[in-house]
This record gives structure tokens, sequence and C-alpha cells, in this order.
């Protein structure tokens, strides 16, 4: 056999040994009472928009298409989960200091608004991810009314 066919065939096992690995999924069957829809009052179309675009990377239930079980883009997918969680987590908003939650609605209007959010990297796969600007004026108006409401 030719090295040319040695080095195909081998890594054709570790592509197929690595999908045996797959990293813990980001599933709860529950809505915790920490969650922003039990804290604060989201109107319908407000949650739509939410749970379409910023909910996978941002609460504890993320929606997996087919191609996350596909190695190496599923651990892809679970640290930028990892990472979007550790920014804002909706699921645990109501944990959050008031200040962090003012400054939260705050920074979030402020990428709506500067197109940083959704990611272009998200909305590229998910494109019914991607704000109309009707969207992301709805966003940004309750954004703005919740910073201005808390004390």
């Amino acid at each position: 056999m030719s090295l040319k066919k040695k080095i195909i065939l081998g890594l054709a096992v570790i592509l197929i040994g690595i999908q045996f690995f797959q990293p813990l999924r980001n599933l709860s069957d529950e809505m915790p009472a920490t969650h922003i829809e039990r804290v604060y009052p989201v109107p319908q179309n407000v949650k739509a928009i939410l749970v379409q675009s910023c909910y996978d990377c941002h609460s504890n239930n993320t929606s997996y298409p087919w191609y996350s079980r596909i190695q190496p883009g599923a651990w892809y997918m679970a640290e930028h989960i990892k990472k979007g969680k550790e920014e804002l987590n909706f699921s645990e908003f109501g944990e959050y200091s008031a200040r962090r939650q003012r400054n939260k609605f705050r920074a979030m209007a402020g990428q709506v608004k500067d197109e940083e959010m959704p990611l272009s990297s998200y909305t590229l796969i998910h494109r019914n991810a991607v704000l109309s600007q009707e969207d992301k004026q709805v966003l940004m108006e309750w954004f703005s009314m919740m910073e201005d409401g808390i004390k």
C-alpha cells in the first residue's frame, strides 16, 4: 500500500473514530424561576424573536440541527454555546444583579443595533434567525424599556 493510501486510510479511521466522542447537549426540559420570561413580562412578539434568534446560544435549551452530531463541528458548536451562555444566559437572567441586568439590556440593544448579534456565523446556516429591521426595532425598544424599568 502506498504512503498516500495509508494517510487517507488513517485520516478516515480518525474521522470515523471521533464521531463516537460527542459533547454534552445543552438541553433542559424545565424553565427555571430565573428565566427571563419568569422574571419580566416578555411580549409574545419579543419572545418569538428571542426563541428564533437568541435562545440556541443564550439559554439552557438549544434546538440542535441534524449536523450537530458530526465531529469536529459538534465540538465547535458546544464551545460556541458555552461561550454564549457565559456572556448571557436568558435561563439564569434572574440571578444577575439589577446592575448587571441593566447592563445586559443596554448591551443587547447596542449589539442588535450594530448588527453584532446574532452572529453572522450563526445566521449563515440558520437563515430564520436573521433579524429583519422590524425585529431589530421591536427588540431594541423592549430592551430599552426593560433597562429603564430596572431600579
